[in-house]
């Protein structure tokens, strides 16, 4: 079963909303044995998403849609299905019943447009919704499966892993697993990464090989296709062994994980404590640490070292370092490193400092960051990485290298 996910909002067009539902979607129906081959997002007009469905009914068996089952005038997915497949809407007297009860429990009057929300197509099976009012619904008509379901993910992923799959589940005549996993690189790019595995995806067929790019990160997803559960993981690994043979230094995890979240992983198992001196990142390190749940027994403290004054005086960067070789360097990245693991009682210490932009400073271009990094028991060391971006982005990378090369080093010590 081949399907397409065709998401209905201008909002979405508009870009005030992102259209986070189609991965979603897309994710669980691969371990279902579903292909998805398109992603269709059409606003609120009947005539257009008409359209859009004549065009997905051409290339799919399984058409999903998401939005557009409100109470509002322009909610018109189901009215629009209906037409178009020749089923009336009718009244499900259980979602209904369920609206009813909302209105009432929250004390609030229910407007006549609210009855709106318990259509649904004739003949088709209804998906409750347990965490909103509009009912979803999956319907058969000439060949094609049309399931309906709501726009707000709050409401449509629970439907969906609750009830939508196991209605899917019936429809699919297909044995077939598909399982994938994401590999994610950090330290080359797209371009360098595919040259070095090129004639694996020239050859690739199952599994398959696509690379994707974002933020500064690359990532590659693998995915195998095979009855047997067990025989899919192990194509997966036997690819997996071959990619890392080439360019298994830049990989730092798989599937959802962050280098912070690596970062973060790795801190606590070797039950180390860190702190961080931030001059050009401002507090983002310390900010993206914390964001990961148990921070508390790793992370010490810190010090926003936006001047001079304060990577002198509280840091105590000696003054002829300053004089010497300026802030933006090799041997003040260091002592920062140093003199904050010190200042905090932390086990190691990282430093951020640089030229974030728009204009340079002290001779360095824009882009020139020193990651300090003081490791107990170790040497201190020092990388230099020359970023391209703007302001922003520049912070954020810098941000991400210093977790790919704590990350390395405390690698490679627990290797030597």
């Amino acid at each position: 079963m081949n399907a397409e996910i065709i998401a209905v909002g201008s909002e979405l067009l508009l870009g005030q909303i992102v259209n986070t539902n189609a991965r979603f979607i897309s994710q669980h129906l691969a371990g279902a044995g579903i292909n998805v081959y398109y992603h269709t997002v059409v606003g609120d007009n009947p005539d257009r998403l008409k359209s859009a469905i004549e065009i997905a009914e051409d290339r799919s068996d399984l058409i999903i849609f998401t939005g557009g089952l409100g109470p509002t005038k322009d909610d018109l997915t189901k009215e629009t299905i209906a037409k178009h497949i020749g089923k009336e809407l009718v009244f499900d007297e259980n979602a209904l019943e369920s609206i009813e009860a909302y209105f009432k429990k929250t004390n609030r009057q229910m407007t006549e447009n609210n009855r709106k929300q318990a259509l649904v197509l004739e003949g088709s099976h209804v998906l409750a919704n347990d965490h909103g009012m509009a009912p979803g619904m999956v319907v058969e008509s000439k060949g094609h499966v049309y399931m309906l379901l709501p726009g707000p993910p709050k409401e449509m992923e629970p439907m969906f892993i609750e009830y939508g799959l196991t209605a899917l589940s019936l429809q699919v005549k297909s044995n077939d697993k598909i399982v994938s996993r994401v590999l994610r690189f950090f330290g080359i790019g797209e371009a360098a990464l595919e040259t070095e595995i090129i004639d694996l995806i020239d050859s690739q067929s199952n599994p398959t090989i696509a690379p994707l790019a974002g933020d500064g990160e690359v990532t590659l997803r693998l995915t195998a296709k095979h009855q047997d559960h067990d025989m899919a993981i192990k194509m997966l690994d036997e690819i997996e062994q071959k990619i890392s043979a080439r360019v298994g230094q830049f990989l730092y995890g798989y599937n959802n994980t962050s280098l912070v979240e690596e970062l973060s992983k790795v801190l606590k198992a070797k039950n180390v404590t860190i702190g961080a001196a931030e001059s050009l990142t401002g507090g983002m390190f310390q900010q993206e640490l914390t964001s990961v749940p148990g921070a508390s027994s790793i992370l010490k403290g810190g010090v926003v070292c936006y001047t001079n004054e304060v990577k002198h005086q509280v840091l105590k960067v000696k003054q002829e370092t300053i004089d010497t070789y300026g802030v933006v360097s090799e041997q003040c990245a260091l002592e920062l490193a140093e003199n904050v693991s010190s200042l905090v009682g932390a086990d190691i210490g990282i430093s951020f400092t640089g030229v974030a932009g728009p204009d340079e400073q002290e001779g360095k271009p824009v882009g020139t960051v020193y990651i300090g990094l003081s490791i107990k028991g170790q040497p201190g060391v020092v990388e230099k990485v020359i970023l391209a971006g703007s302001r922003e982005a520049n912070r954020t990378r810098a941000v991400k290298f210093g977790c790919y090369y704590l990350l390395k080093h405390l690698k490679e010590s627990q290797n030597a």
